[in-house]
């Protein structure tokens, strides 16, 4: 029998089991199962939903850029981006000689509500911030931090809030749930396994 988690994983937290420099891990926010391991990453700076399983299908199907799942993220950036900036991130981005893949990105109306991060952002009294929706269907190495970089808005604050149907839901920085049987069922469905 398999193991479903999601857990939120806060700020100044690897995405795996064991400790890395200053930064905290995942092994501390359990008890987690030993089975278990992380459904791709998140780096110790971002924050957000992550998908602790050991099912090897689920996570080969999530993450193998192939199968085309996407994942979503809440991003505060630096500026206000105007259209033709936000459709450059829709259209693909050049990073390391590659285009990235077309993104569905729309700005986000107010601030949303959100914990506040132990470590506040950044603050320029001269440049606002504001929120993008911005969902990828691949993972290249801090990808939503170099997209928005590249068009001029560097990412002050990450979060990511779904993977496929898996959603954040209530959970609190640091907070778990074990998947229930039909949210299984739904997430093997989704990835193609019956």
């Amino acid at each position: 029998m398999f193991h479903y988690i999601l857990f939120y994983k806060p700020y100044g937290v690897v995405s795996q089991f064991s400790r890395e420099a200053k930064w905290k891990s995942l092994k501390e926010f359990g008890p987690f199962p030993a089975s278990v391991y992380p459904v791709g990453r998140l780096d110790a700076d971002s924050e957000g939903l992550i998908l602790l399983t050991d099912d090897n299908q689920v996570n080969h199907r999530l993450t193998d850029p192939e199968f085309d799942h996407p994942k979503t993220y809440l991003v505060q950036v630096e500026g206000i981006p105007d259209e033709i900036r936000l459709d450059h991130l829709r259209h693909g981005v050049r990073l390391s000689g590659r285009l990235t893949r077309p993104a569905s990105v729309r700005p986000v109306a107010g601030e949303p509500t959100i914990t506040p991060r132990p470590v506040p952002i950044r603050v320029r009294k001269n440049i606002p911030t504001s929120w993008l929706e911005i969902t990828l269907r691949e993972g290249r190495n801090r990808q939503v931090r170099r997209m928005t970089a590249a068009v001029g808005h560097p990412t002050l604050r990450l979060i990511r809030t779904k993977i496929g149907p898996l959603s954040l839901g209530e959970l609190r920085p640091g907070e778990s749930r074990i998947l229930a049987t039909a949210q299984v069922r739904k997430l093997r469905q989704f990835v193609g396994l019956s």
